[in-house]
């Protein structure tokens, strides 16, 4: 590429020296003030995961100057900007485990309270002594002064930040203050020495415990692994005291002054005029307790075992027989647990020890597929679907009937079908339990999302723009009409609706897609937002759809499997994750890999009684410091290959067929297993920025991944996966996908497709080289046109710039993704952008198959956006604004 103005680039950044330039802070956190007599609180369902069922549920609970949530699952952040929840106002986290399915959104809500203001936001975060590990894997990408206030607390297996490690404590008490009294109950269940939870994984697990003494107080331990802890939290607000009747002091001989005060603390006090201590009951109304609610995670029948065992929850049953004042009534009982525990008659006779407390039934139940908890993506999506569903198979809404299921499970054993039904309520999105005030103590339906049916957005949408009806007719028409004789794609002539472009004669198609089959590959959209995910776009994740030979992520972001959910269903996101072949991600940062642990547990756990391999991920070496160290939470069944292994460079160097079985290369008699590890050519201006000359790889160290990486691609029926550097920061990458020739019914030789994913890039040599005679290239657009000064700092492209580098590749077709989410719905796209580009939505799915009708379908998409991307920005920042 000419060295032009629109390709210069953050040096510093691209060399991560940026970091330097910002000061350290001490991340800011809120004290405030609270009344709690006066005051309004709730436990609230926040119902992340309820619609796809791939997340634990968060619950909120509220105080006019306080918010504490339980679990930060995938999603969170995304809830709480749909739903205006404001993330500046969350005081405690609080994980019930410590695993993908709790904490897998906690990442990116740190580093969006550590970005607020000018001097950033943290927040506390409670969890079992497990915590430690997650901390240390979160540690390779989010400053450390994110995570100052996290506490653990339980059986010690290391500290982290203020540590509260006396294993006997049980209740543990967490938050003590004016508005609540949170404490923590741990459950630690001991395995059998053949259990299958025990057993599930031992990667990570031996060497902790060889670094640790054996001891009888370890014997429980040692039969677990991090992870395992779970945690009943119990919360208790204050009791609210009685009347007090200043005639009835007054009787007593007491003056009115101090003394009136202390009595109403709960003091006693002298008479003023007689010889008698005066009490508070004296001269009070009998003080109301305050409510008590009850968190249980209980995922295991291990776990429930060790729940019926515990003694310390015993005054909380109606059963106590203990001294009454040491007896107290729960208000209500959220179970998070899953339901083949809740089932259980021994779970249901536990919940009917609680008397007549309510209880929340939190766990996933199918009938709650059916209400999209995040609604503005789903009308986006269902309108997107009605005028072009080739593209947009998605329907947004997906009804019980569709997934072929059951609309509600079975959560009460035959056996304890006495319990009222008044008792037990299935949890339903944003449902509310009032505490106070006390007049309006219960059950608060009011803001649950009222069930929409697909027929109402199409409705609203005809009412609002009339012409979408004929212009879904004439995109239909695009697919009768796309291919002529020759293999030239033909185009509409009576189109009175379509806007004018200044391109109607397409190039013909290329080679590899003469006679192509619909089900060779589909390149599905999940996620083509950046930075933080939004109201309408998820962050940065492609799935690469290669039908009966599986499947391949490339770059993974928070949300990623809840996109999956969306785009195949609840059920077929799970086939979808079971033929996974490779992960590939393209840096460290969070908004592309921090989905990928919540992936890679679903398929540990989907695939644990089939033989199978441990899926490959490759990516950057600093996400490889991440996984170990996620690793020792929680097996996540996955080989790690460096990305500077898959480089065009590197696979020749290290030529496979030039090993032998004990991964040495031959050469001229020599071995050698060492390569000089620069990929730029010499004195190319990024030479740095990767690794400088002379640093050597132990390539033969890799020689069994890159096997497994060779099998994976000829199984896929690919022909190779080539990595190459991008101008974004220290180890980014772009990547190649080759598949391999077929022959059609003919006989003839058909070349393969090729695809290109830029990853976060400047426009930069390497990706036009790599690009050449690219059939598909999905190439990020952060920013328009006008924001060059902007992209150049940042080391992104702008949609121009992203076209030009296609154009310069001679691509056949340009997707542009990755777009700043102050472009919330559809970006900047004007009429000069190219005839041979489209713009990616998220859930779009593009076949291969329908590569020549993909351009002529933006003027229609238009259609579905009148306003302009600028009067969407106000819209969406005032929603992000409300949530800050």
């Amino acid at each position: 590429m000419e060295e032009t103005e629109s390709a210069r680039f953050n040096k510093r950044r691209a060399e991560g020296g940026d970091k330097a330039d910002k000061p350290k802070r001490q991340l800011h956190r809120k004290e405030r003030k609270l009344n709690p007599s006066n005051t309004i609180s709730y436990v609230q369902i926040l119902g992340t995961g309820m619609d796809t069922q791939d997340t634990s549920p968060s619950v909120l609970l509220f105080f006019d100057k306080q918010r504490f949530i339980f679990n930060a699952g995938e999603g969170l952040q995304r809830f709480c900007t749909e739903h205006k929840i404001k993330l500046s106002k969350i005081d405690h986290i609080f994980l019930s485990r410590v695993c993908s399915e709790t904490a897998g959104g906690l990442p990116g809500l740190l580093l969006t309270l550590a970005g607020m203001g000018e001097e950033g936001m943290s927040v506390n975060v409670w969890g079992p002594s497990d915590l430690k590990y997650l901390v240390d894997a979160m540690k390779s990408f989010i400053p450390n002064a994110a995570m100052v206030h996290t506490r653990s607390f339980g059986p010690s297996l290391n500290a982290v930040g203020t540590c509260m490690d006396d294993p006997s404590t049980n209740p543990i008490v967490l938050v003590d203050n004016e508005a609540v009294k949170i404490s923590a109950i741990i459950l630690q269940p001991s395995f059998s020495e053949g259990s299958g939870l025990a057993n599930a994984s031992e990667n990570g697990l031996q060497e902790r415990m060889d670094s640790e003494p054996s001891t009888p107080k370890r014997k429980m331990a040692s039969a677990r692994k991090p992870g395992d802890m779970s945690v009943v939290y119990v919360c208790e607000l204050p009791e609210i005291p009685g009347k007090f009747h200043p005639e009835k002091a007054l009787a007593f001989g007491l003056k009115p002054g101090r003394k009136y005060g202390e009595l109403q603390d709960g003091k006693s006090v002298m008479s003023d005029r007689q010889n008698i201590m005066v009490h508070p009951s004296d001269v009070m109304d009998p003080s109301t307790p305050g409510p008590i609610v009850i968190l249980v995670d209980c995922p295991t029948e291990s776990h429930l075992q060790e729940l019926l065992a515990i003694q310390c929850l015993s005054n909380y049953y109606a059963d106590f027989s203990g001294p009454p004042e040491s007896a107290k009534v729960v208000t209500c009982i959220i179970h998070l647990s899953p339901a083949a525990v809740v089932s259980s008659l021994s779970y249901q006779k536990w919940m009917r020890r609680f008397g007549f407390a309510q209880n929340i039934m939190a766990g996933h139940e199918r009938e709650n597929v059916e209400i999209p908890i995040l609604k503005s993506s789903a009308r986006v999506a269902a309108r997107l679907n009605y005028l072009c569903p080739q593209f947009f198979p998605a329907p947004g809404f997906w009804s019980v009937k569709q997934l072929g299921c059951s609309a509600q499970d079975n959560i009460v054993s035959s056996e304890v079908s006495d319990l009222k039904p008044c008792e037990i309520i299935s949890a339903k999105n944003l449902l509310k339990f009032t505490l106070r005030p006390l007049a309006q103590l219960g059950v608060d339906r009011s803001g649950i999302p009222i069930s929409m049916a697909p027929s109402e957005i199409i409705d609203e949408l005809l009412s609002e723009i009339p012409d979408v009806s004929d212009a879904a007719q004439h995109v239909s028409q695009l697919w009768h009409m796309s291919t002529g004789t020759k293999g030239e794609i033909s185009c509409i002539q009576d189109d009175k609706l379509m806007v004018e472009e200044p391109w109607l004669n397409e190039n013909k198609l290329p080679s590899c897609l003469e006679d192509i089959r619909r089900d060779d590959m589909e390149i599905v959209l999940l996620g083509t937002g950046s930075s933080q995910p939004s109201k309408y776009r998820n962050v940065s994740s492609i799935h690469i759809n290669l039908f009966s030979k599986g499947g391949l992520l490339l770059d993974c972001g928070e949300g990623t499997l809840g996109q999956l959910k969306r785009r195949y269903g609840v059920d077929g996101a799970d086939e979808v994750v079971r033929g996974l072949r490779c992960i590939w991600i393209s840096h460290i940062h969070a908004d592309h890999h921090t989905g990928l642990a919540r992936i890679l547990a679903l398929r540990r756990d989907l695939l644990k009684d089939v033989p199978h391999e441990p899926l490959l991920v490759v990516g950057p070496r600093q996400l490889k410091r991440y996984l170990d160290a996620y690793q020792r939470l929680e097996d996540i069944d996955m080989h790690f290959l460096d990305c500077k292994f898959t480089t065009e460079a590197a696979l020749e160097a290290g030529d496979l067929s030039n090993f032998d079985d004990n991964s040495n290369r031959k050469t001229n008699g020599q071995s050698t297993q060492k390569i000089d590890s620069t990929i730029f050519a010499k004195g190319s201006r990024m030479q740095s920025y990767f690794n400088r000359p002379g640093s050597p790889v132990d390539i033969g160290a890799a020689i069994p991944i890159l096997k497994s990486l060779k099998k994976m691609l000829s199984e896929a029926g690919l022909d190779a996966l080539i990595s190459f550097p991008v101008v974004h920061c220290p180890q980014a990458f772009g990547v190649v996908l080759k598949a391999g020739e077929r022959i059609n019914s003919a006989g003839k030789v058909i070349p393969g497709w090729k695809i290109v994913y830029s990853g976060d890039t400047r426009p930069c040599p390497e990706l036009i080289e790599a690009s050449r005679g690219v059939t598909v290239l999905i190439h990020e657009a952060t920013f328009e046109d006008g924001l060059v000064d902007e992209a150049i700092a940042r080391n992104h492209s702008t949609t121009q710039e992203a076209i030009d580098v296609g154009n310069s590749a001679r691509a056949y077709r340009i997707v542009l993704t990755h777009f700043s989410q102050r472009y919330p719905k559809i970006p900047v796209f004007g009429e000069t952008h190219g005839h041979n580009t489209s713009i990616a939505f998220d859930l779009m799915s593009i076949n291969l198959a329908d590569l020549p009708v993909l351009p002529k379908v933006i003027p229609y998409l238009k259609l579905l956006f009148p306003k302009l991307p600028e009067e969407e920005d106000e819209e969406e920042l005032d929603d992000v604004v409300s949530t800050l």
